[in-house]
């Protein structure tokens, strides 16, 4: 009896008594794999296509490109259906741009590795307000800025999260206060038939192919 009381206060005490020096709890996140499960380099080029959960000849159809609407520049991030026509790739560059790894969880820019129309303008993706106030809508767009973060740079600022067995991409600041700022990217089809990326209360299940 008097082995297991000796027992039970060893173990309480060894609980309560701080880290060894070295230890940390904050482990980096996963890393974010591509649909060869590699992974994602700042210093790569990669297409962010929807989600498929079986290996078909639909795999790598579809990603994401550009168009001009309602204005000629900068040109609006929508989601095309054809790999052949109109997909282009990206980069991302990490908040810390040291880190040579994409890691989950991680704020980072979004850039197209592509020349446009628009050759004045950044494609950076960032965020742009139409609507109102009874019904706000914010899309994804072009003419952002890499780096320097801050509220002057909010709304350039993404993060890749993994969600049911794919990834989704959302737009949740860490280096702001305010959560609920945090809002998924998905999809939504204006008028015109454009299935244009904004932030939305269902993303869009998204991977990442090698370019």
């Amino acid at each position: 009896m008097r082995i297991t009381l000796f027992a039970l206060a060893l173990l309480i005490a060894l609980s309560s008594q701080p880290p060894l020096l070295g230890a940390s709890n904050n482990a980096s996140p996963p890393e974010v794999l591509d649909t060869s499960a590699k992974i994602l380099r700042a210093d790569s080029n990669y297409y962010i296509v929807p989600y498929w959960p079986q290996p078909t000849k639909c795999l790598t159809s579809g990603g994401l490109g550009l168009t001009s609407i309602g204005q000629t520049c900068p040109l609006d991030v929508i989601l095309v259906n054809d790999r052949y026509h109109g997909r282009l790739p990206l980069s991302f560059t990490p908040i810390n741009p040291k880190k040579g790894v994409i890691r989950v969880d991680t704020d980072l820019n979004i850039k197209f590795a592509a020349r446009t129309s628009c050759p004045h303008h950044s494609t950076a993706w960032t965020l742009e307000f139409f609507g109102s106030n009874k019904a706000p809508q914010w899309f994804v767009t072009t003419g952002g800025a890499l780096g320097n973060p801050g509220w002057k740079t909010m709304y350039n600022w993404f993060k890749i999260e993994e969600y049911d067995g794919a990834y989704k991409l959302v737009h949740c600041p860490s280096f702001l206060p305010h959560k609920h700022l945090c809002q998924n990217v998905g999809v939504v089809v204006d008028r015109n038939g454009n299935k244009r990326l904004a932030l939305t209360h269902v993303p869009l299940k998204v991977q990442f192919q090698k370019a």
